[in-house]
């Protein structure tokens, strides 16, 4: 679907017409892979901006890295706010994945200055945060809030895992990102599970059932 469309600020306008000012996108990166943390971004735009890398902001899956690296900067230098939140491997087990995004989605909310005063966010809601909200299905691809948000999110999630890749050189991570490659499922069994890696996901845990 991202390749057909591109974000638009339709739904930004839309919330402006109702009155609210500091509408934030919300998207997270990392629901998939078998191990690191998963990792939400929180953006508040400004109402209008001229840029000349304005059109390439899509779904963060539909862009190459070079271009998500290149774009984490320039989001970042017009954006009135970002917030970043992460729920780690712990949690992730001790919860299950949607809990454990949706607390990463509010660790971000929080982590915003200005504060918001509505939430567009990538096909969830978020009970937890008590603000006028939206969740818009592939968001990522329609909205541009939520497209910006998927870019510093999964911007920020590659970065760590190359940093844990350092700790954990074995697994690789600098190159899968901890997504079920086959190379990764081939360290995995290995090596055995790392400290970072999703016990209550089925490959991991079929895997420690064995050992």
């Amino acid at each position: 679907m991202g390749s057909l469309n591109r974000p638009t600020f339709i739904e930004e306008a839309n919330q402006r017409r109702c009155g609210y000012c500091n509408i934030a996108g919300i998207d997270e990166a990392g629901r998939g892979p078998l191990a690191g943390p998963v990792v939400a971004a929180a953006v508040i735009l400004p109402s209008s901006f001229e840029a000349n890398w304005k059109h390439l902001v899509n779904d963060s899956k539909q862009l190459t890295a070079s271009v998500r690296e290149k774009l984490f900067d320039c989001i970042s230098g017009v954006a009135l706010g970002i917030g970043v939140g992460l729920a780690d491997v712990r949690v992730i087990d001790s919860r299950g994945i949607v809990k454990a995004t949706r607390l990463a989605m509010k660790r971000a909310v929080d982590q915003l200055k200005p504060p918001p005063d509505y939430l567009l966010i990538d096909y969830m809601f978020l009970p937890e945060v008590r603000l006028p909200q939206k969740g818009i299905t592939h968001g990522d691809c329609l909205c541009y809030s939520i497209a910006c948000a998927s870019i510093i999110a999964k911007v920020t999630r590659d970065r760590l895992m190359v940093e844990l890749a350092r700790t954990y050189p074995e697994y690789k991570f600098d190159e899968h990102k901890g997504y079920g490659t086959r190379e990764h499922l081939e360290c995995l069994r290995r090596w055995g599970p790392s400290p970072i890696h999703r016990r209550s996901f089925r490959p991991v845990k079929e895997l420690c059932m064995l050992i």
